[in-house]
């Protein structure tokens, strides 16, 4: 259910930090990777050499460490979870107004996926006006809330304040993940990336495709539960997931036979490389040098993967199409939708400053086969994709 998912656990300057010794390995036993984060604070109650010999990674604590620097932007987007347990007041009014004065806090700021509070402290404290807006705070930013439990407090009171014990919370982390797997079930192929037609055992005809938007996308589908095949053309990027399947590819009829066969046991496809049109008709063995005052070469098309896959689709597989273009837009990828039969189509224009190739932005277009037109503003390709496979959900 939660195998393969990515949690980084931290933990914050509570009795209850015991507890969170506990939770990572409930997860850990569930197939979780955990990583964790600790406050200063947290380390006078459990020592993080504890956390480490759990995980199997080091703890990080601050944010540098002797000459080291711990780079938090790039462990917030490693997670798939966020789950700060236990999480003290002080941290939770840090949280609430955006502080950054400790490692978890600016990883918190930095987080790209969601966060899960389960807040631990005495019962005075949790019903202080201050603690009750900054959850209400905190709750508004998306962040999810795991409720306290009542019982005895380290201060001697019993009442409401407890952390959630760590079965409890658990199961949380389970439901949370189970109501976000939308695709779960579903097997999807997505190609991804430039393809390169060689000229010789040096060149090729080839674009300026990053492959990163579909990455994106496979990325978004494996989170959301999906089976994917990643058919992937020659670009500098790596992706891991244990539902995650990649071919990589060079050519177009590389690319071609790769997808035909997994779309046959597919239930969706998501075209979004950008294949060459053209190939050279012959390929020279050697490398061709430059003797003759020009140089004529006489190209072919490369085989039509969309429209192989569009006459050969049944009624229960889903295509979804990309076009990019330079000029009459909207026109260009109605057409195309039409005749590689799309169940729709996502247009991205060259004239849309950060939008196409070499960016780490998109702004796209998506077009029905209804004749309605959907139109997004530039975002990272990350939330682009998330876009993209919102509106997909829609379709199935």
């Amino acid at each position: 259910m939660i195998k393969g998912k990515k949690i980084l656990l931290g933990v914050t300057g509570s009795i209850a930090a015991y507890k969170a010794a506990f939770l990572c390995r409930l997860l850990i036993k569930e197939g979780c990777e955990v990583r964790v984060v600790m406050t200063q604070a947290a380390t006078e109650f459990v020592s993080p050499l504890t956390f480490s010999t759990l995980t199997g990674y080091p703890v990080y604590t601050n944010v540098t460490d002797g000459l080291a620097w711990n780079n938090h932007v790039e462990m917030a987007l490693w997670a798939d979870l966020l789950l700060i347990a236990p999480c003290t007041a002080s941290t939770l009014a840090r949280m609430a107004s955006g502080l950054s004065d400790n490692l978890l806090t600016a990883t918190y700021l930095s987080a790209k996926c969601d966060v899960m509070v389960a807040p631990a402290m005495d019962l005075d404290m949790w019903k202080h006006q201050a603690t009750v807006t900054n959850l209400e705070r905190i709750r508004s930013y998306n962040n999810i809330i795991i409720p306290v439990g009542k019982g005895f407090l380290a201060s001697g009171l019993s009442g409401e304040g407890r952390m959630a014990e760590p079965e409890d919370i658990l199961d949380h982390v389970k439901k949370y993940f189970t109501q976000n797997l939308s695709l779960g079930g579903k097997k999807i192929v997505i190609t991804a990336g430039p393809t390169y037609e060689p000229l010789d055992p040096v060149r090729f005809i080839g674009n300026r495709s990053t492959g990163k938007m579909g990455y994106a996308i496979a990325d978004e589908c494996l989170k959301r539960g999906a089976e994917v095949v990643l058919v992937s053309g020659p670009v500098q990027l790596s992706l891991q997931h244990h539902n995650l399947k990649i071919i990589h590819v060079g050519t177009a009829r590389e690319m071609y036979e790769a997808t035909v066969s997994a779309f046959e046991v597919s239930d969706i496809a998501i075209l979004s490389a950008a294949v060459a049109d053209y190939m050279p008709e012959t390929v020279e063995a050697q490398k061709i040098k430059k003797k003759d005052p020009d140089l004529q070469l006489k190209l072919v098309k490369t085989v039509d993967i969309a429209a192989s896959l569009g006459k050969n689709k049944r009624t229960d597989q889903v295509m979804v199409g990309f076009a990019l273009e330079t000029n009459d837009e909207i026109n260009h990828a109605l057409q195309k939708m039409h005749k590689k039969n799309f169940d729709f189509i996502v247009l991205n224009s060259l004239q849309d400053k950060g939008a196409g190739f070499q960016h780490e932005t998109n702004k796209i277009t998506i077009l029905e086969k209804s004749g309605s037109i959907l139109e997004f503003p530039l975002k990272p390709k990350t939330e682009v994709a998330k876009d993209i496979i919102d509106h997909l959900e829609k379709i199935i």
